[in-house]
């Protein structure tokens, strides 16, 4: 009995009680609800590409509940931007409600037609505001997005079916059909000029017996699972040059994703590749910045080419979740090439061929996951769909006045399979390496570094002393063991640094001439 008599005393208690609360009375907003940012940055976007999703906080810092009358963008309907408070959709809200110490959040995207607003230079800073409630409670956050027009490559896609546009591609001299979503660049398409930027969707590929013509300047922006194909006969001219300004790089080619949110600037993998195909021809690449795909420059075939089937020079090649460049039985020569981060090697000389790369810097510091290969990798074979190895030649892999160093052991490797009838030629001349004699490391002949006739001049595993290697600055400074250790004879065939300082008098190894940090 006394069990019953408690337990019905706690219950009416409680029942009492809760007839009471106030908590579930929501009082009207003073004006006084805090935000975790004054201005929310869309940062910038391309013409009709819708943003990324960007957040705000609302917070209610009060001991009382409370309600805000209205929430809504000042443009109001007409607004190009779409928020979403607590799940609901809209651009007007009413009467949303906020606990004692409790807070929202409004998620906030936007699309915009260049096309509908004056522009200057091609670019538009579109703004708006939230505001919440009115009259004297009025409170504001701002809201800016810069938007930028662009010139637009996309495939087809089929109204009916809605399958999209897929290449054909020239394979010794037949028509193959890829399912590689793209198209083939039209005639008026074959120079990319500086005045807009380029949005490419698919694979844009320049035709065979064609040029495309890249001007200084350009910066040309790959969407996911895109890049660019150069087919057989076609070439591909990228024309940087050298920039004034350090920062803005305004000569400079730039090759990137389509992501321009500060969170994107240096992820890897979001793009494809520059495919310079098989019988491709006299490609050149100069004053380029390429950067966050899956492989920056892919090479295939034409080892014996005459003319090198690739020159690159003056160029950078960043944040890639496999290869900088990727050379498959090919030719190419390089100068002055910085390469850095790559989830594989920075540079993977493969299947043979022939290559010249002279001061230049081939680093990886890549820090997102585990890297299986070195940040040079070179080799001679392959294995085909019937788990043969083919072993090919390397006619010449030379390496001259060149850095190679990264945050792993050794950062080199000669992968030869020995072959009699096979030549596998290579070396190293004024160069600083890393190459630690540890159990893991390789051995053998193609690691004898007292043979002068694979290396000559070498200087292994002292520090080479990068600005910021790990952010891509791959600058020397005053006490790096490169300093003056170059051969005046290649310094005379590439006698500027990337930065076109001279380097003739007392050539630094690598693409620069050392600075003083400060």
């Amino acid at each position: 009995m006394k069990r019953i008599f408690y337990f019905l005393t706690i219950f009416s208690f409680l029942l009492l009680w809760s007839s009471c609360r106030q908590d579930f009375d929501f009082a009207p907003s003073t004006g006084s609800l805090e935000f975790s940012k004054d201005t929310v940055y869309l940062d910038t976007v391309f013409t009709n590409i819708g943003s990324s999703t960007y957040n705000l906080k609302v917070y209610n810092r009060s001991d009382n509940d409370i309600s805000i009358p209205s929430i809504a963008l000042e443009r109001g309907a007409t607004s190009n931007y779409r928020l979403n408070v607590d799940g609901n959709a809209g651009q007007t809200f009413n009467n949303v409600e906020i606990h004692a110490k409790d807070s929202l959040f409004i998620f906030v995207e936007t699309t915009i037609d260049i096309e509908n607003e004056s522009t200057l230079n091609n670019e538009f800073l579109y703004t708006d505001k939230i505001n919440f409630d009115a009259g004297s409670n009025l409170q504001s956050v701002d809201l800016v997005t810069l938007v930028k027009d662009a010139v637009f490559i996309y495939p087809d896609r089929d109204n009916t079916t809605g399958i999209i546009e897929t290449l054909t591609i020239t394979v010794d001299g037949q028509p193959v059909e890829t399912e590689i979503q793209g198209r083939e660049l039209l005639p008026s398409e074959l120079t990319f000029t500086n005045q807009r930027p380029y949005v490419i969707y698919g694979y844009a590929a320049v035709p065979s017996g064609e040029t495309l013509t890249i001007d200084a300047g350009t910066r040309v922006h790959f969407h996911a699972n895109s890049g660019l194909l150069v087919s057989e006969n076609a070439s591909l001219q990228v024309n940087g040059s050298l920039s004034t300004d350090q920062e803005l790089m305004e000569n400079e080619v730039v090759f990137e994703s389509d992501r321009l949110e500060p969170a994107f600037a240096d992820v890897p993998g979001q793009w494809g590749t520059i495919w310079l195909l098989e019988n491709s021809i006299n490609n050149t690449i100069n004053h380029t910045t390429i950067k966050n795909g899956t492989i920056g420059v892919l090479s295939d075939g034409n080892a014996d080419a005459v003319q090198n089937k690739l020159t690159i020079t003056n160029s950078q090649l960043y944040n890639f979740s496999n290869y900088g460049l990727l050379a498959r039985n090919s030719s190419v020569k390089a100068e002055n090439l910085v390469a850095n981060n790559a989830g594989q090697s920075s540079v993977a000389l493969t299947q043979g061929g022939k290559y010249n790369f002279t001061h230049s810097t081939i680093a990886n510091y890549w820090n997102n996951s585990f890297r299986q290969f070195p940040a040079l990798l070179v080799n001679n074979f392959f294995v085909d769909a019937n788990n043969i190895t083919n072993v090919t030649a390397f006619t010449e892999a030379n390496f001259n006045n060149s850095i190679i160093y990264g945050n792993d052991n050794p950062e080199f490797i000669m992968d030869e399979v020995t072959d009699p009838a096979v030549t596998f030629d290579f070396k190293f001349t004024n160069c600083l390496v890393k190459f630690e004699d540890s159990s893991n490391s390789p051995s053998g002949d193609n690691y004898d570094f007292t043979d002068t006739s694979h290396y000559e001049n070498i200087i292994r595993n002292q520090e080479p002393d990068f600005s910021d290697p790990f952010n891509n600055d791959l600058l020397i400074g005053d006490d790096s063991n490169a300093n003056a250790e170059g051969s005046s004879t290649f310094a005379s065939q590439v006698p500027q640094d990337l930065l076109g300082v001279n380097r003739t008098a007392s050539p630094d190894l690598g693409a620069y001439q050392h600075i003083t940090f400060e």
